[in-house]
């Protein structure tokens, strides 16, 4: 069981233990305050791992090829972003490359390692911290939008030029609903109970003796 305050009315109650896909409700104002997860780590890994793959591919991998009048040009985003600070546009590049590229990325890897480091145990008190910066880097993160610009470029050109996308498309498109698919997946309440804040202490004969380790 824990304390927890309610983020709309702050009314503080005791949350029992649940049971996997029960809710906990605030008493008060009917808000949810926690919700109880089949699989708190498992699941939540695996699509960080596959968006991790998918993340490389779109960066590695032409979004689309571009064909007219003789001429094939194609691209990836860190190109596109590259392509930018070369035709003068510095502040539009770097905007790209931080929301479509590193953002993404640091959510990511944050994640993995929050999850990875979830399963020892005890938790140490740094997935706590690397769980704050990637709750700090999410809405950074703008595939979607992204996604959406690249879709009005290709109804502008389409008739200018053939255009015929590329598997970095595709693997933006998937990664697209892999990260929603892992913020529904996480409970970072699971993960905060785990999480050991305090280095436990020594036991009597360990501080008896320097050469005893710390009791398990």
């Amino acid at each position: 069981m824990q304390t927890h305050a309610c983020p709309d009315c702050d009314l503080l109650q005791t949350i029992p233990n649940l049971p996997a896909g029960g809710k906990a409700s605030c008493v008060r104002c009917g808000h949810t305050l926690a919700t109880g997860t089949v699989e708190p780590i498992g699941r939540p890994l695996a699509l960080s791992i596959a968006a991790l793959l998918l993340l490389i591919i779109a960066n590695i991998d032409p979004l689309m090829d571009l064909s007219a009048v003789g001429r094939h040009a194609s691209t990836t985003i860190i190109g596109g972003a590259y392509q930018m600070w070369v035709d003068g546009e510095q502040a539009t590049a770097v905007v790209v490359g931080f929301c479509a590229v590193i953002a993404p990325a640091g959510y990511i890897l944050f994640m993995l390692t929050v999850l990875v480091g979830a399963g020892r145990t005890p938790v140490p008190a740094w997935v706590g911290e690397l769980l704050r910066w990637a709750d700090s880097m999410r809405p950074w993160s703008m595939v979607e939008v992204m996604m959406l610009g690249i879709l009005v470029a290709l109804i502008k050109i389409a008739e200018l030029a053939k255009v015929e996308p590329g598997i970095g498309m595709y693997a933006v498109g998937v990664l697209m609903l892999l990260i929603p698919a892992i913020e529904v997946s996480f409970d970072p309440d699971a993960i905060w109970q785990r999480v050991v804040w305090v280095e436990p202490k020594a036991s009597p004969e360990a501080a008896e003796d320097p050469h005893l380790g710390p009791s398990s």
